[in-house]
């Protein structure tokens, strides 16, 4: 338990940060006076990023010196092209608070907003949503997850036949730029509610990217525009299975004739016996959603009653994967 809580701390408090603009090994004396904190506190904090290989240490005449590993380089540094600062900010003060009550959540078969934050969990993007502050730390977290994990579900099939692009549930759009730089003669829209598009747009896309536009709606109750291809990009793990029927069904109305559903998701095997990053995955969706992980064959049993066939799994070996059925 305490392992992910030292490096989010680490990553809070600027450690990683400082150490590569420093440019040089620093001591824990040095970091603490930079960061204003107490030093006896700094000091234990990087020994334990330093038996959790997020940092190294040297041993000098002058005393400990301590500097970034490659992987606290890479995903740990806001700076980073592939930085997971932002998604380690959001689990770390806003999943870890729902998974606080896990027990209860077990017991009961629901969320636990309303026990974390003490607002209703009837609807769970309400409560992701409850601030523009939670939300915009919500979609940057997203959109660290796509820089390092979108290229691999993109290119699990050929999507180069598609040219008309919807991405359901889109965000921050950080899979909708990773697609039109991998196929660049497609288009991809956004569908996302108001209030995600207007950041997205604000902050997010940027105005001279004409390939992405943007849609404005609520899947479940607005209409969807018709496309060749939908991208639902961990979505359906949001919701239970009525839900789901319910959003395929509409997207297969709205699929041209030829087209497509691309489904990414974290999956189950068969029997469920792993992988254990899933496993945890669906206990994540219970603390904070509707929904669950499911298994490949789950998932095509929902895409074959909503009229999609020729559905295909890819198992990319990374955090997500690939379910593409056609109309």
């Amino acid at each position: 338990f305490p392992y992910p809580q030292v490096m989010f701390t680490a990553c809070e408090l600027g450690v990683f940060d400082l150490l590569l603009e420093a440019g040089e090994p620093l001591s824990s004396d040095a970091i603490a006076a930079h960061l204003g904190t107490s030093t006896t506190g700094m000091e234990r904090l990087l020994d334990a990023c330093v038996g959790l290989k997020l940092l190294a240490v040297e041993l000098t005449q002058e005393g400990a010196l301590y500097r970034n590993t490659d992987v606290s380089n890479i995903y740990l540094t806001r700076s980073s092209p592939k930085s997971q600062y932002h998604i380690m900010m959001y689990y770390s003060n806003t999943v870890y608070l729902c998974w606080h009550y896990l027990a209860d959540a077990v017991r009961e078969g629901r969320n636990q907003y309303e026990r974390a934050f003490g607002i209703s969990s009837k609807d769970p993007f309400a409560a992701m949503y409850r601030s523009e502050e939670e939300m915009l730390k919500f979609m940057a977290g997203q959109n660290s997850v796509w820089s390092i994990c979108g290229r691999d579900v993109l290119a699990a099939f050929d999507l180069s036949p598609f040219r008309q692009i919807c991405d359901l549930g889109g965000g921050g759009g950080a899979l909708a730029r990773e697609c039109v730089s991998l196929y660049p003669n497609s288009t991809v829209t956004i569908y996302d509610l108001p209030k995600v598009v207007q950041v997205a747009k604000e902050q997010f896309i940027p105005p001279e990217e004409h390939r992405i536009a943007f849609y404005e709606g609520d899947f479940f109750n607005d209409s969807i525009p018709e496309a060749e291809l939908y991208i639902l990009s961990k979505i359906l793990h949001d919701w239970d299975d009525d839900k789901c029927r319910q959003l395929l069904a509409k997207v297969h109305k709205a699929c041209k004739p030829g087209g497509g559903v691309l489904l990414v998701e974290s999956l189950l095997n068969e029997d469920k016996s792993g992988p254990l990053e899933t496993q945890l995955y669906s206990m994540n969706m219970l603390v904070q959603t509707e929904g669950k992980e499911r298994t490949a064959a789950e998932y095509n049993s929902k895409l074959g009653a909503a009229g999609f066939g020729e559905i295909q799994v890819k198992r990319t070996g990374k955090l997500y994967d690939a379910v593409l059925g056609r109309k």
